[in-house]
């Protein structure tokens, strides 16, 4: 039906130019418009005289400039044209059929797509408006590997790209030839790992369970198989361990980590407490930082943020680990009496929590501050 369109505007386009080809030329078409006004003029005298109107003397009068006028007017007429010869018609049509039909198919073969094949309606609109180019790069790069299966760059490049779209099972193909043909390593483990988790709709399968011991045995601090292997735990019904293994993990996590709050959401869920706000007070690189400044300096930034996270503390006492950085910033500052009066705080805030008090109390052993 597409097709049947386009012919038909191209008919109509061809018609409208090769139409006025067609008329003959006109002459001189009368003798203009001044030389019908004379002419209808003697008539009307001539009509006037035969009803008597106006005399002989009268119409000879008027016969006479009328005619002058008649004359002059046809003296001012330009000569007509030549008559154009049949050839040039015959050229201007074939320029026009020309321009009109080929002109636009040379320049789509030029800079159009001719040889990509169509889609059907449903598939192209199965595709997000904003995914069309990633759909064409995928094409690319899927054409590339059907050729050469051995790339692994390729697999490794495509297997993320997998696993935002959705095609786990893809990924988790991809991933199988990436550590085929790069070899073994943490991160081509764990990204292995986490694929066939969630191909599993979030099951730790025994085969990922595998792939994270590994990953860890590579890099003690594989943040993703750390995480993962907790939550097999979770699964397996093991909820303590699965709670120490990411608070390990949280106490390795580098300073303003993106996962770092989604590990304190799973905790919370394990433990059954709130999850914890982000931490405000200082971190041990800004305490070594600190130790670059001035003294008077140095004291002041650090106590600002003891402070502050003693205020939250106190406003939300169940973050086990702010109390527990919140009385190792109190020994740093030197300030003994303000750390034990930070344990007695915690241990009031988490007496709930016998696990988390024997936390708070280990530490305040380690410290000396029993007593």
């Amino acid at each position: 039906m597409l097709w049947i369109i386009f012919a038909l505007m191209s008919a109509a386009a061809v018609v409208a130019v090769l139409w006025p080809l067609t008329r003959k030329p006109r002459g001189r078409e009368g003798a203009g418009s001044d030389v019908l006004v004379y002419q209808d003029q003697l008539a009307e005298i001539t009509r006037d005289r035969g009803a008597g109107l106006i005399g002989e003397s009268e119409a000879e009068a008027a016969r006479i400039e009328v005619s002058r006028r008649l004359l002059a007017a046809a003296d001012a007429q330009p000569a007509p044209p030549p008559p154009q010869p049949l050839w040039h018609r015959r050229v201007a049509a074939v320029a026009a059929l020309v321009v009109v039909l080929l002109l636009p198919v040379a320049i789509y073969a030029a800079l159009g797509s001719p040889n990509i094949p169509g889609q059907p309606a449903f598939a192209r609109t199965d595709v997000p408006p904003n995914h069309q180019s990633i759909a064409a790069l995928i094409s690319q790069v899927e054409e590339h590997l059907a050729k050469n299966p051995n790339d692994g760059a390729g697999w490794q490049v495509i297997a993320p790209v997998y696993m935002r779209l959705g095609r786990y099972d893809d990924a988790v193909m991809a991933l199988r030839k990436s550590l085929a043909l790069n070899g073994e390593s943490a991160t081509r483990d764990s990204d292995l790992g986490e694929a066939l988790v969630a191909a599993a709709n979030g099951v730790v399968t025994d085969e990922a369970k595998k792939l994270f011991v590994r990953a860890v045995a590579l890099d003690a601090k594989d943040s993703k198989s750390r995480y993962f292997l907790g939550l097999a735990d979770e699964q397996d019904g093991n909820r303590e361990a699965a709670a120490e293994k990411w608070r390990a993990l949280l106490k390795d996590a580098p300073p303003n980590a993106p996962w770092a709050a989604f590990v304190r959401q799973a905790l919370a869920r394990v433990t059954g407490q709130p999850a914890p706000a982000a931490e405000t007070g200082p971190s041990a690189d800004q305490m070594a930082a600190a130790e670059d400044m001035p003294a008077a300096q140095r004291e002041q930034m650090v106590r600002g943020m003891v402070a502050k996270l003693a205020d939250r503390l106190h406003a939300d006492g169940s973050d086990v680990e702010g109390w527990l950085r919140l009385v190792r910033a109190y020994v740093v500052l030197g300030d003994q009496q303000k750390a034990r009066g930070a344990v007695a705080d915690a241990r009031r805030a988490l007496g709930q929590h016998p696990e988390q008090v024997k936390r708070i109390d280990d530490l305040a052993k380690s410290l000396g501050l029993q007593g």
